[in-house]
């Protein structure tokens, strides 16, 4: 092939994208749709307890949408990181989906599903032979956290697709928990592209067209021998030698060097050229192969239970004396719960407004807000001793006293019922952690099927 054109209808499946537009872009021939649907940026709560990134009805709207452009167009469709954590039962989740829509459309597709879960097992042997090590700035992972996690997932590399797509004629691949860039990346690798420009051109359609001014969701891409163009599928949009490379810096630790299973993608001398008003061309990209293939681990585990409440203050005596009349709330309600040990719960208080943002880090000081959301969050060992707490906490900055108080009635306003609000449980990544590994396929297991 002299090229290859993919279409990323947006950053994140389930978060809907312009029809329009998707529609412009599949009138210029893509060879492949590709999107994914994975993050751990809304925390590890969806890992832990199974949940979803989107609700079952946004994804079934926009796989409906994709499943039509693929049987209109007789194109592959690579899903990646389905429902978000990645995990077996939410591959199978979409997979569902896809029984149901094709059901009432009348399609017909053979189906891929790369699953991700590792047994711990096998993370238990990785780590008595010192093949696991942290993934930044994490503790040194350990048997006893394997065991607390309820799902360990590992973030697949091209590999396992690559060999779906050249052993298979496979019109759908919904794979779990994979590295972002790798539905875009896979197609170009398995045809022979530049492994840099691919896994460039990944990086960057991964997110859709957030890397064009004004930011969008539908990106089209077409790679070649020594090069790939970007153009953004809505017109109101462009991409630009600007956007394009400040894109290239996105979710990164280093400025040239990105690490990923199997190599690193080294852009110290990438070039972005701008070839019309609204495509960018890019070239010079490379990847280098690592000494040892390693995959991410992503594991989390349950930690207890969390209640919060949410309040308004708009008085500006109240809001002057906030930090003491905080400290003076914390302290009363330690007093009060002095038979339970410290460490069996904790109290957060989020003042947005003043820095509920960015918390001590907050470089502004010394200004009035004119007014306050306080929220209290109150994590505990169960259920009924957070609310509990958060309770005595509300209650107590409701009526507390502070210096120069002219209202007496209540210090704070509550805008819902119940007023404090049990969240349920309370979850924290314990395995994020590279592994290393002989074989890129075999840890990733595939069952095909007909649909």
């Amino acid at each position: 092939m002299k090229e290859l054109r993919i279409l990323t209808p947006n950053g994140m499946l389930g978060y809907g994208f312009p029809i329009k537009w998707f529609k412009r872009a599949l009138s210029m021939d893509p060879h492949v749709i590709a999107v994914d649907s994975g993050s751990t940026d809304s925390g590890p709560h969806k890992l832990a307890m199974g949940v979803m990134t989107c609700s079952k009805e946004a994804y079934t709207k926009d796989i409906s949408l994709l499943l039509e452009a693929i049987a209109e167009k007789k194109i592959p469709l690579l899903i990646s990181s389905a429902g978000g954590a990645g995990t077996n039962a939410q591959v199978d989740t979409f997979i569902n989906i896809i029984k149901k829509i094709s059901r009432e459309k009348g399609y017909h597709f053979k189906i891929a599903t790369i699953y991700s879960e590792i047994d711990k097992s096998i993370i238990k042997e990785k780590l008595k032979k010192g093949q696991i090590a942290p993934c930044g700035p994490v503790e040194h992972l350990s048997e006893k956290e394997v065991d607390l996690a309820t799902t360990i997932v590992a973030q697949m590399g091209v590999e396992p697709i690559v060999k779906v797509l050249k052993e298979n004629d496979i019109d759908i691949v919904i794979a779990g928990r994979s590295y972002d860039p790798v539905t875009i990346a896979a197609l170009p690798i398995k045809e022979g592209f530049d492994p840099g420009l691919a896994w460039h051109m990944g990086k960057i359609m991964e997110c859709g067209a957030l890397c064009a001014e004004p930011a969008g969701k539908v990106m089209f891409g077409t790679i070649r021998d020594d090069h790939f163009i970007l153009e953004p599928g809505s017109l109101d949009e462009r991409c630009t030698t600007w956007s394009v490379a400040a894109h290239t810096l996105y979710e990164k630790s280093h400025p040239y060097l990105l690490p990923g299973p199997g190599g690193i993608l080294d852009l110290s001398n990438t070039s972005f050229e701008q070839i019309d008003d609204r495509r960018v061309k890019i070239s010079g990209s490379k990847f280098n192969p690592s000494d040892k293939y390693t995959v991410k681990l992503e594991g989390a585990k349950k930690v207890g239970f969390r209640s919060i409440f949410i309040a308004g203050a708009r008085d500006p005596i109240f809001i002057d004396h906030i930090d003491d009349v905080l400290a003076r709330v914390t302290e009363d309600v330690k007093d009060y719960f002095k038979d339970i040990p410290e460490d069996q719960y904790q109290m957060i208080y989020h003042v947005y407004g003043k820095n509920g943002v960015m918390a001590e880090l907050e470089p502004i000081k010394n200004f009035m807000p004119l007014e306050l959301c306080i929220i209290l969050e109150v994590a505990a060992s169960t259920q009924e001793l957070a609310t509990a707490i958060c309770s005595r906490a509300r209650t107590e900055l409701l009526h507390c006293p502070y210096e120069g108080r002219i209202g007496t009635a209540g210090n704070i306003a509550l805008p819902f019922t119940p007023l404090e609000i049990p969240l349920g449980e309370v979850c924290a990544f314990n395995v994020y952690h590279l592994m290393e590994i002989d074989d890129p396929v075999n840890l990733f297991p595939v069952n095909i099927m007909e649909v």
